[in-house]
């Protein structure tokens, strides 16, 4: 069985399993329902090796928002976008220079939303190892891979709080050799964490 074919029977069942997980930033109360969120998406690039890693993005230091956070190739879906999964290729592709034809979509995970005002959706794909990315300048630093089993692994997320603008702010924090991956993205892998099966329960 491919590494797609494992990726995708895994998350087949984790959506069966109907696990409520972390769909925003609950614990901020800017959160409402009376907000009208923007469509986005975000692809989980996945390299199809014997131990799979996972693509991250740094982003530039010069953006006027998350300036310098890991993150994942993504962003608002656009309306010539024929949906999230057409949306979360063109970013990559804008971002990093990801080909949209070597990447073999597995599904989407769950939705996240943030306070910022986005609908967020994963985009779960295998790409072929060692493919020679390229940042665009002004918008992304750099990019790396992480091993799968790390990012997904329960023992290496932490839980912390922050005061932030009056208010407690919980969010995720995931450590890779210098690298502070947090806040949405890493919510997003505690949730596929969760669906893949690598966590019993969502916290």
């Amino acid at each position: 069985m491919t590494l797609a074919d494992r990726l995708r029977l895994a998350l087949e069942e984790g959506h069966g399993r109907g696990l409520d997980l972390i769909a925003a930033d609950i614990r901020d109360p800017r959160i409402t329902d009376d907000i009208v969120l923007a469509p986005a998406a975000v692809l989980v690039a996945i390299t199809d090796r014997p131990d799979p890693g996972l693509i991250l993005t740094q982003r530039s230091a010069t953006l006027r928002k998350h300036a310098g956070q890991i993150a994942f190739p993504g962003g608002r879906v656009e309306a010539e976008d024929a949906d999230e999964v057409a949306g979360a290729l063109r970013e990559a592709q804008e971002e990093i220079g990801l080909d949209p034809g070597l990447v073999q979509i597995i599904g989407t995970s769950d939705r996240y939303h943030t306070f910022t005002g986005f609908d967020i959706v994963p985009v779960l794909g295998v790409i072929p190892p060692d493919i020679p990315l390229v940042p665009q300048p002004g918008e992304v630093e750099d990019w790396f891979e992480v091993p799968l089993r790390h990012a997904l692994d329960p023992a290496a997320r932490v839980k912390k709080s922050i005061e932030f603008q009056g208010f407690e702010r919980h969010y995720y924090e995931i450590m890779w050799q210098d690298r502070r991956i947090w806040g949405v993205t890493a919510a997003i892998l505690a949730n596929l964490s969760y669906r893949l099966g690598h966590d019993r329960l969502a916290a």
